[in-house]
């Protein structure tokens, strides 16, 4: 309309606006994600359309930040374009699993090149797939006594070779030495504990 002005100042202004906006809705999904994290909270509720009297613990944490935060509530929810709210089931898990990740990192970095033991357990979900816990036990540079959850992982079987493959599989994901393994934590169990093909004695093979 303004024939004196060039067009691609116009778009840039417009693209930097966006990005601006998309920066601050994506800060507070993240923010509202680590708070329930923390505190170990549910995210979804059963009815999440935006005239729900409860529509779960992400988006009522949302919907406080946005009511306490004039530059939030400008951007986000109602606010915020269709195609791109970020408060979608999906948008939270993605969230979740990035923090899970550069949570693991955390905990691997901290590890180091100290030794460091495991804790390992299988059990099945309510789906009725088996899986394994694992949690590696180890002293920090403090001299602190720590315990970190780095994990479930799939199994196929529950036999003492699939057990053994799947900490492989995890020990090399986070680059951990298997000769700086110096002691092993499980149940009972003869595919555990077994004296010849147990994963206790697979291991210290």
């Amino acid at each position: 309309m303004n024939q004196e002005q060039h067009i691609q100042p116009v778009f840039y202004k417009q693209s930097e606006q966006a990005r601006s906006a998309y920066v601050i809705r994506l800060t507070a999904s993240i923010d509202c994600v680590r708070l329930l994290l923390r505190q170990e909270h549910s995210f979804q509720g059963h009815d999440e359309y935006e005239d729900s009297l409860n529509p779960g613990n992400f988006l009522v944490q949302l919907q406080f930040l946005a009511a306490h935060n004039e530059v939030i509530n400008a951007v986000t929810l109602g606010n915020a374009p269709h195609n791109c709210k970020l408060t979608s089931p999906d948008v939270q898990k993605d969230i979740v699993n990035t923090c899970a990740i550069e949570t693991i990192n955390v905990i691997i970095k901290d590890v180091g090149d100290s030794l460091f033991s495991i804790l390992a357990d299988e059990s099945r979900d309510v789906s009725m797939k088996e899986q394994m816990s694992i949690i590696l036990c180890y002293i920090d540079n403090s001299g602190h006594v720590n315990e970190r959850f780095i994990g479930i992982e799939h199994v196929t079987s529950t036999t003492a070779l699939s057990l053994k493959a799947v900490i492989n599989k995890v020990f090399s994901r986070y680059n951990l030495s298997m000769s700086r393994l110096r002691g092993q934590g499980c149940d009972g169990a003869s595919n555990m504990q077994g004296k010849f093909n147990g994963l206790k004695t697979l291991i210290l093979k």
